[in-house]
């Protein structure tokens, strides 16, 4: 009977659900439209907060067994498709909230998202929570405030003073070693391209903010039409460009670390754009006009295959843009060519100018 309870409640979810899709949203005007929006966005809390509730019920009752699976990480993972981080975080703001009957009750009513929730999740963990039974600490005050900042005030708030909460807490522990929390995932993709995502603890952060602004306002120029975000990632290319091209970066599998980048001959000569034809050293595939615009401030050796894909015959290295070359560029040029940047010429590369 409890069963059909849920599937009763569940379905009308359901229907409405699919009432609201079917509305024509194009005879609302702004107001309207924004007011729609707000009821959304508090049902879209209310819906995590009891998806939340009854993920941590199954994994209280072992629900995932049933499956065949141990945890109900793995069980969204596998069911609901969700990513591993986000597996992770569904259940510890289960576990969180137990604890947090104040921030229970904002996310259930709506007022609380469960991105804040997972913000103010670190206080419950078992190590805080000693610790803060240790100091007699009153954890329904730190509870409600906790709550009431979450409902009222901007996001950035409620970070800041979560962790004032957790620095108190711990006064005199040790200093925390900030390499501990820094990480950097990165996924290449088959086109070559690669996306990613990195933490870092806040001078870390503030060191490559610092690096990247340099290059972002150095790089700036007339008529820039770049997002903050295509500046951002140039800059992120150009520091990985200085770094290699400074020569002082530890020695890789026996050599300095360099691009490397396959080719054809009668690509490489070939003036077509050739999508695909050329082959960076991780696998990714580019096209030859980019590989000739690598080549041109490269260095270029010619291996010759034989049928069987052995080489058969190997040049001398030699650099398109020799240095005395490059030297007499920069005397001529004193810095980048593209109209509008003042870009200092041991940031740039040499490249033949099409006019």
């Amino acid at each position: 009977m409890f069963g059909r309870v849920g599937e009763v409640g569940v379905g009308e979810l359901s229907s409405a659900l699919d009432a609201l899709a079917g509305d024509d949203l194009t005879p609302l005007f702004g107001p309207a439209l924004l007011d729609r929006l707000r009821e959304l966005l508090v049902a879209q809390n209310r819906i995590a907060a009891e998806i939340t509730r009854t993920v941590r019920e199954c994994e209280s009752a072992g629900a995932a067994e049933f499956d065949g699976l141990k945890t109900m990480a793995s069980w969204l993972r596998g069911h609901a498709h969700l990513s591993p981080a986000e597996a992770g975080r569904v259940v510890r703001t289960g576990r969180a909230i137990e604890h947090l009957p104040a921030l229970a009750a904002a996310f259930a009513a709506g007022t609380v998202t469960a991105e804040q929730v997972a913000v103010v999740a670190p206080i419950s963990k078992p190590e805080n929570l000693a610790t803060a039974a240790d100091q007699e600490v009153d954890l329904a005050a730190v509870d409600a405030v906790l709550a009431e900042v979450a409902a009222t005030r901007p996001h950035v708030d409620l970070t800041r003073a979560v962790h004032h909460y957790l620095r108190r807490l711990d006064q005199d522990g040790p200093e925390p070693d900030p390499t501990e929390g820094r990480r950097l995932s990165v996924v290449r993709h088959a086109d070559g391209s690669i996306t990613g995502r990195f933490d870092l603890d806040a001078v870390g952060g503030e060191k490559l903010q610092v690096a990247l602004e340099s290059l972002v306002q150095a790089g700036r120029c007339a008529g820039d039409e770049r997002t903050r975000g295509q500046q951002l990632g140039d800059a992120l290319v150009q520091l990985g460009d200085l770094a290699l091209a400074s020569g002082t970066l530890p020695i890789l599998r026996g050599h300095k670390p360099h691009v490397i980048v396959t080719i054809g001959v009668e690509d490489l000569v070939d003036p077509a754009t050739g999508p695909g034809a050329a082959q960076l050293g991780s696998g990714g595939q580019i096209s030859t006009a980019r590989a000739r615009w690598l080549a041109c401030d490269g260095q270029v050796s010619r291996v010759v295959m034989g049928p069987d894909g052995m080489p058969l015959d190997y040049s001398r290295t030699v650099r398109l843009f020799p240095p005395q070359v490059r030297r007499a560029a920069e005397v001529r040029d004193g810095g980048c060519v593209f109209a509008g940047c003042g870009a200092p010429t041991w940031w740039c590369d040499v490249h033949h100018l099409l006019e």
